[in-house]
């Protein structure tokens, strides 16, 4: 061993915290075996409390947030983002959100048959339907829905936007809905995206 290697070093190699503290003496406290750092519990709470300040931590937020509904935050020293749009916990919504097209192709079934439509107010649409279930959304106007029609033209109940389920449609509504535990919650994600843009359009 060197003669002229620093004390602290020894006091590292040893498991001691590697923090000198301002007295110029190196942190006496213990470093726990499985510690990702050579820093005891105290300066590893030290570091962590610094890097989130940039980072945040995810958490539940403490209330809904007001744009998409969604329950899951990023927690940061200065306040709550959500982590799914954006917004800022405490914010108001620069305008009421019911006003913002958003156009979107929907999925649903009935009675073993499926109906693809479109429409820009989902929720009135749908209520207006014989619905089982909702399978799916994509992001779409009328156009998309013709391209759709088209599509899977060959199960389509003559005159209807209804369609006998087959295997191709059955594949095509599972990669849009894969990931997505609720359709209508990724509707309100767009509907808050849209939100966000328009807020930062120029007026």
């Amino acid at each position: 061993m060197d003669d002229g290697e620093p004390e602290r070093d020894a006091d590292v190699r040893a498991g001691g915290c590697g923090v000198i503290r301002e007295s110029g003496h190196p942190c006496s406290s213990p470093v726990r075996p499985d510690a990702p750092l050579n820093l005891c519990t105290e300066h590893l709470l030290v570091a962590h409390d610094w890097v989130v300040q940039d980072v945040g931590v995810t958490d539940a937020l403490p209330s809904p947030c007001l744009a998409c509904g969604s329950r899951l935050g990023v927690r940061y020293p200065s306040g709550w983002l959500c982590a799914i749009c954006e917004w800022r916990v405490g914010d108001i919504p620069d305008s009421d959100l019911s006003d913002l097209r958003v156009d979107v192709v929907y999925y649903i079934r009935y009675r073993g048959r499926i109906k693809i439509g479109t429409s820009a107010s989902p929720r009135q649409r749908l209520a207006a339907l014989p619905v089982d279930e909702l399978l799916a959304f994509e992001r779409g106007d009328r156009l998309v829905e013709q391209r759709r029609h088209e599509q899977f033209a060959s199960h389509r109940i003559a005159r209807t936007e209804w369609f006998e389920q087959h295997e191709a449609l059955d594949d095509h509504i599972r990669r849009l809905s894969a990931g997505v535990d609720d359709p209508w919650s990724r509707y309100a994600l767009w509907k808050s995206e849209a939100a966000a843009k328009r807020s930062r359009s120029p007026l």
